[in-house]
């Protein structure tokens, strides 16, 4: 019989590098994808695609995928992480694809019990019902422990050529890198921000004030971050790197740093022009992190650095700032 073409959802992760290359032995013909967002970027991905022969798809969802991170039906992990209601979003998204692609089923590198979230076998089963495509998925590592879906069903998937791995330990995929080949792989969990404490807890902060937009997730990745007031937050630098990603990334917000001394920038996120007092108080919370200055200096603000504006300020005290702090 002809072999059938399948979508796999790709990481970067040895599991999913398994996937692709084992249905590819078979003879199937795999199409990967990576959907990505700005909590899970692309680009390790690419790289190791690239590094193991792998022509990877890349996708953005962000859009689509808001309202899962904003409303889950499985609920969260340890941090803002919803990942029963990720994998379902994305095999749906990849189902959306099938004909577009002319490809005939679904794979993907999920093994049984390796994950205590998401890879349960009822988890498993919640993730099919999510993603309205339940019946055209395979997992090629632990079909053999998984029940009948249409393509082995219908014979486009001989069940006995699948694999029956289970549970957190790694030897039987290890030997089988070993055997194709597969010189690199991203570390288990590893790409998702939203596991991270630090990123959830601003990434939270944003859906609580109802700042989510992609150009306020950008800037979650550097420096402190401080909350003002119900509207305004400020993010300030850290060091020369995160100054020059902020400065980068500024483009309509407003840009608060000192005069001519060296130190942090501070970026005033809002929907609308700050207030002189909030740009006030931005700057004595960026004059704190300033060791070049003492009590008090020249501080100059304004739109995209176009710093015109000038005003003398106090830095504000350790106790005070560490209250505005994410």
């Amino acid at each position: 019989m002809k072999k059938r073409t399948c979508i796999s959802l790709f990481s970067g992760g040895l599991d999913s590098l398994l996937a692709v290359k084992f249905m590819e032995k078979l003879g199937y013909k795999v199409i990967p994808v990576f959907f990505e967002t700005p909590f899970f970027e692309a680009g390790n991905a690419l790289e190791i695609a690239k590094l193991n022969g792998i022509a990877l798809q890349v996708v953005d969802v962000f859009e689509e995928y808001l309202p899962v991170l904003q409303n889950p039906r499985y609920g969260y992990g340890k941090n803002l992480n919803p990942c029963i209601d990720c994998h379902g979003f994305m095999f749906r998204t990849a189902g959306k694809l099938l004909e577009e692609w002319q490809a005939d089923f679904l794979i993907s590198g999920e093994v049984l019990g390796q994950r205590p979230m998401s890879q349960r076998k009822d988890a498993m089963n919640a993730v099919g019902k999510l993603s309205e495509v339940k019946d055209l998925l395979v997992r090629p590592l632990s079909q053999k422990l998984l029940a009948d879906t249409l393509p082995i069903r219908e014979g486009w998937v001989d069940k006995n050529e699948m694999l029956s791995i289970q549970g957190r330990g790694r030897h039987r995929q290890l030997e089988l890198a070993r055997e194709f080949g597969i010189v690199d792989f991203q570390s288990p969990g590893g790409g998702c921000k939203l596991t991270d404490v630090k990123y959830s807890r601003r990434l939270r902060d944003l859906l609580t004030h109802s700042q989510i937009s992609l150009a306020n997730i950008r800037f979650l990745k550097y420096g402190r971050h401080f909350r003002l007031n119900e509207q305004t937050k400020l993010v300030v630098g850290r060091h020369k790197q995160d100054n020059e990603h902020l400065s980068l990334l500024a483009d309509t917000e407003i840009v608060v740093r000192a005069v001519n001394i060296h130190g942090p920038l501070g970026i005033i996120i809002k929907g609308d022009i700050p207030t002189l007092e909030e740009i006030m108080l931005a700057a004595q919370i960026v004059l704190r992190y300033n060791n070049s200055v003492g009590s008090e200096a020249d501080i100059a603000w304004g739109e995209n650095f176009s710093l015109n504006n000038i005003i003398r300020i106090n830095k504000l005290d350790e106790e005070k700032v560490a209250e505005f702090m994410i």
